[in-house]
């Protein structure tokens, strides 16, 4: 290990140190099954805001926006306008819903809707493939920091994310997840606003060029309203094709949805939504302009196809020596944070329903409670920990994108639906999840396997939100038209308790 290197390995310790000793602190909180899973329902909106703003600041939001305006321009503005608005449609449609179905995850809103198991089982299926084609990303990401900034084999971070995060989910589960995933999202926010505001003076005494008249990728300079990929059809296409994954995907995701049920109430729900809002749109502000100045000073990443690098190598481009070094390591430790916070949230999430479903019942119901919720943690983690080590790299904000194109088109429908429509039937679900899921899986396999193409079927493969999202819905509501018969008896009774603010309910009780 280089001198160079040593500020990075001490804010790399010094997060560690911080996410196992809140991890250790809040322990002394969790006690219940409804600890480990939901917090007891006791989050406040405060809290809850930042805690779901540490897990959704993931990978592709710290390092893979910045990375993707190097390459591509502003253009690629729309990942995180779409990230940041999914939050108003979910604060719009299902939030407070959400929160009153009393679940403690997707699959339990899925069998109390509508009744059935069926369901729940494929429901289980979809949240363990999501949570991993997310994860993946994250221990990847883990890996290519720690080489960059650090100059270690790629393995390690792939090992030591999954290690810690198993340990504080092991320890805590949701209430100690809590705490370190509010720590977090400040960490990350400090993590690149000082290092952001050296840089800018540097920019501003350099006399440098505008960056928007810099080309960083060999392309002409972009302007705000131009699509993902040029102005001809399949540009437009992909543009609003994200634009539906994005906007809709982020009510689908488990570990996002799962921070809802921590709430004690609906109104709750809806507050922390609203502060969630403007958590996001604060620290969204800042990638981007490490993009911009990357087109300056990084133009040889883009060559090297290395732009997933930039927040990280930036500071020592632009502020050579000790300096450089220092503001290097605290961006590094913004990035290690990210890669923590999320992969916590969602290993809580698929753990969730893998101790339900899967790990209990393996066992012949001998684990139960909190030991299935470790158990299911365990398989949750590991598995795309080995996926990591064993497969190429992908882009982050790639894998993340598809990701919310999966969610958009399974979950998406079945929560919206299943909280605005009591037409819904299992049937109809089924058929929906199963057209949605196959759809974008499909697509998300053929992305993370092929080189982009150029024509048409590359495209719709590409971002498939535009078109599977749209057949899911059309799916679920054909087939629950044609077995009406089949609506669950006690739907009138769900959708009141989905719809009538609790303190309604109190008064009426």
């Amino acid at each position: 290990m280089t001198s160079s290197a040593v500020p990075g390995v001490v804010a790399v310790v010094l997060v560690t140190a911080a996410t196992l000793g809140i991890g250790v602190w809040a322990l002394r909180f969790s006690r219940t099954t409804s600890d480990f899973m939901v917090a007891s329902r006791t989050v406040g909106p405060r809290l809850n805001a930042s805690a779901i703003g540490g897990e959704y600041l993931s990978a592709a939001s710290f390092l893979g926006i910045a990375g993707l305006v190097l390459v591509n321009g502003t253009e690629m503005f729309w990942y995180p306008v779409g990230w940041t608005a999914g939050y108003l449609v979910l604060l719009v449609l299902v939030a407070a819903p959400l929160r009153r179905s009393g679940a403690y995850t997707l699959s339990d809103f899925a069998e109390a809707r509508l009744g059935s198991t069926r369901v729940r089982s494929l429901c289980t299926l979809i949240v363990v493939l999501i949570g991993w084609l997310y994860l993946l990303p994250q221990f990847q990401g883990a890996g290519i920091t720690l080489q960059s900034t650090l100059g270690a084999p790629r393995w390690a971070g792939e090992v030591v994310v999954p290690v810690i995060v198993l340990l504080n989910v092991l320890a805590g589960g949701m209430r100690s997840i809590t705490f370190v995933q509010a720590f977090q999202y400040w960490l990350k926010l400090t993590a690149l606003l000082l290092p952001l505001m050296v840089l800018l003076l540097v920019w501003v005494g350099d006399g440098a060029p505008h960056p928007v008249d810099v080309v960083g990728s060999g392309q002409q300079p972009e302007l705000w309203a131009l699509p993902l990929a040029g102005s001809d059809a399949q540009g437009v296409y992909l543009t609003y094709s994200l634009i539906v994954a994005t906007f809709l995907g982020t009510m689908g995701l488990p570990h996002v949805v799962v921070r809802f049920y921590t709430n004690p109430d609906g109104r709750a729900a809806r507050r922390t939504t609203l502060a969630v809002l403007g958590l996001l749109g604060l620290f969204y502000l800042l990638p981007p302009v490490y993009g911009a100045l990357g087109r300056i000073y990084a133009d040889a990443l883009v060559a090297s196809g290395r732009s997933d690098v930039l927040v990280l190598e930036l500071p020592r481009l632009m502020v050579p020596g000790l300096l450089g070094e220092v503001l290097t390591a605290l961006v590094t430790a913004g990035a290690f944070a990210a890669f923590l916070s999320t992969s916590s949230g969602l290993a809580i999430a698929v753990a969730g329903v893998l101790g339900q479903d899967v790990t209990g019942r393996a066992f012949g119901r001998r684990l139960s409670g909190v030991a299935a919720f470790r158990a299911g943690c365990v398989v949750a983690v590991l598995v795309p920990c080995l996926l990591a080590l064993s497969t190429p790299s992908v882009g982050v904000a790639r894998a993340v994108g598809l990701a919310f194109a999966v969610a958009a088109s399974t979950f998406c429908p079945l929560i919206v639906l299943g909280i605005w429509w009591r037409g819904l039937t299992a049937r109809g679900a089924l058929a929906g999840l199963v057209v949605g899921g196959a759809g974008s899986g499909i697509a998300v396999l053929w992305t993370l396997t092929t080189e982009p193409g150029t024509g048409w079927g590359s495209t719709l493969l590409e971002q498939p939100a535009a078109w599977s999202v749209p057949a899911a819905f059309l799916t679920m509501v054909v087939v629950s038209r044609a077995t009406r018969s089949r609506v669950p008896a006690d739907v009138h009774r769900f959708m009141v308790r989905l719809h009538t603010p609790e303190q309604v309910q109190l008064d009426r009780g």
